[in-house]
């Protein structure tokens, strides 16, 4: 057996099926049954069983996951060691939000990729929440206010924002002026979200409603825009509208507190040294006066 049959194997466990397995490893299904069947033959036992919706770890199975997962995470450790100061190699799997990843996050990742060109990096954008440890990332990077969770966060940066409503709105609903008043009025959101708004040296969570809602931010501005309802958004997605006039900041007197960005991974003792570099890399990007 070799550690590709390893890696396979434990891709395949986690993931739940073959097809899945070979999309995060970036080969074809064909390969990825070759691989299984070759650590099967060697070991003399079957490690799954293949059913039509996937596949399912065996007694025996189940039993070597463990050990196989810690034998590569001991292999990555060993390379990463004897590699020359800095140089990467291998896959570094991210999830990014899909409202602002590709327009900031990109730029970072892509000069990762120029500066090692060992190493692979595969990038999920997407705005739904990421199941890191059962869909198998090394890490994600999240914006806003982060939840608790068994994940170590590291913070890279600031994000501000601004709560905005377009002319048309205010003209035809009033603008709100407290947190309280805020509950009057329709929202546009990315779900069942709460808003923060500082009072004073007190921070105020009120749950908006409305009947707009898209699972991206980005997305969320046109409906402001439209005078459908009162918007919570990055300043990076709406200060051209607030420079030309097409949106207003409201609610002034009760800023939004700055959110933050984040380098989240599964828990354990040590971030490997891509994960490491990754984040470091974003906060000599993010962690900025000003930004």
């Amino acid at each position: 057996m070799d550690i590709e049959e390893l890696r396979t194997f434990v891709e395949v466990a986690d993931a739940g099926g073959v097809t899945p397995a070979a999309r995060r490893l970036g080969v074809s299904k064909s390969i990825v049954s070759r691989r299984l069947a070759r650590l099967e033959q060697d070991l003399g036992v079957q490690l799954l069983a293949r059913t039509t919706r996937g596949a399912a770890l065996t007694e025996a199975g189940a039993t070597f996951r463990d050990h196989a997962a810690r034998v590569c995470s001991e292999i990555d450790l060993a390379k990463e060691t004897i590699l020359p100061l800095g140089e990467l190699r291998g896959r570094l799997r991210i999830a990014a939000p899909l409202s602002f990843g590709p327009t900031h996050f990109a730029k970072v990742l892509s000069q990762l990729a120029a500066d090692h060109p060992e190493l692979h990096i595969h990038t999920s954008y997407t705005d739904r929440f990421v199941d890191i440890v059962a869909e198998g990332y090394d890490c994600a990077i999240r914006v806003g206010h982060l939840q608790d969770s068994t994940l170590i966060a590291r913070r890279v940066g600031p994000i501000f924002g601004k709560l905005v409503a377009s002319p048309a709105y205010i003209d035809a609903h009033g603008a709100p002026e407290t947190p309280d008043e805020l509950l009057n009025h329709e929202a546009v959101m990315q779900g069942t979200e709460a808003w923060q708004f500082v009072d004073g040296d007190k921070v105020i969570t009120v749950r908006p409603t409305g009947r707009f809602k898209a699972d991206n931010g980005v997305s969320l501005v046109a409906p402001a825009l439209d005078g459908v309802g009162i918007a919570y958004l990055p300043d990076a997605l709406v200060a051209d509208h607030i420079a030309s006039g097409a949106l207003v900041e409201i609610m002034t007197r009760h800023p939004v507190p700055p959110a933050g960005i984040f380098v989240v991974r599964p828990p354990g003792q040590h971030p490997s040294r891509k994960v490491r570099i990754l984040t470091e890399a974003l906060i000599e990007c993010f962690d900025q006066p000003g930004l």
